[in-house]
């Protein structure tokens, strides 16, 4: 399995949170990384409240979370955001996450579809009984990155997950998504795994949460975030066609519906 990416696919002005908030990521125990991607801490201390926005990624996350003003740590388990997430920031507080794989949660959790999570935040003991308040502590409170990984090692550690080749299968057609950009029609994706598109399309409901078609519009948009928030000579057209769009006014909307502002006014608002 591939290594945490240290880039900052998905953030919105990643260098507005990261002058406010240190961010890390760190890899999981070995036996859990076929299904977490990684973990990632979060860090703040704040004179005034900030808004965070995250253009999300296909993927169920678990978190512990302390915002230390307004009371004790808490477990959440939140499914694919279909639309942008914003998480305001105040005062002193750190959130310590694991990033399940496209795919990869269904196995810690196999009585429902994930698509049952899509779109929902609900605390992490409705999913998780073993997430007691005490859990959610020995997550946050430790002063290092090696004791909170630790001890999220150890809870996910204690969490049934049973072998499921359609897990497995949901994993590796996503990532083939994410990584092949000559991946550019659902009909044509599915035959070429000898997939009908329906039978496609049940797969993601019931193993990532959201449909096919979904996830590959939901890579373009961070690959054109990525480019808008790093580069200064974006031929928006050549990207568009690069990515898949007809043209560069498809581009634009779905850019624009997602994030909240077209791209050229985004890439100047960063820079």
């Amino acid at each position: 399995m591939e290594a945490p990416r240290h880039d900052t696919r998905g953030i919105v002005d990643p260098p507005g949170l990261l002058s406010r908030v240190r961010f890390r990521r760190h890899e999981p125990a070995e036996p859990l990384r076929r299904h977490v991607e990684w973990y990632w801490f979060i860090d703040w201390d704040l004179p005034e409240p900030y808004a965070s926005h995250v253009v999300p990624h296909p993927s169920v996350n678990l978190t512990f979370q302390w915002d230390e003003e307004e009371g004790p740590p808490y477990g959440e388990v939140t499914g694919v955001a279909l639309g942008l997430y914003t998480r305001k920031l105040t005062g002193r507080g750190r959130v310590c996450g694991a990033k399940f794989r496209p795919g990869g949660f269904r196995p810690y959790a196999p009585e429902a579809p994930v698509s049952r999570w899509t779109g929902a935040a609900l605390p992490a003991e409705e999913v998780f009984p073993q997430a007691t308040p005490d859990t959610a502590r020995s997550v946050v409170t430790p002063a290092t990155d090696a004791a909170r990984a630790a001890a999220l090692d150890a809870f996910l550690l204690t969490v049934p997950c049973a072998p499921d080749p359609q897990a497995d299968l949901a994993m590796a057609l996503v990532q083939r998504i994410r990584t092949d950009r000559t991946v550019r029609q659902v009909s044509d994706f599915a035959d070429a795994q000898g997939l009908s598109v329906r039978a496609l399309q049940r797969l993601f409901s019931a193993y990532v949460g959201v449909s096919p078609k979904w996830v590959l519009l939901r890579y373009r948009i961070h690959e054109a975030l990525e480019q808008a928030g790093t580069r200064t000579d974006i031929d928006w057209a050549a990207l568009a066609t690069d990515l898949g769009y007809a043209d560069q006014a498809h581009l634009i909307r779905d850019f624009t519906r997602t994030v909240g502002v077209p791209p050229t006014a985004y890439a100047q608002g960063v820079r």
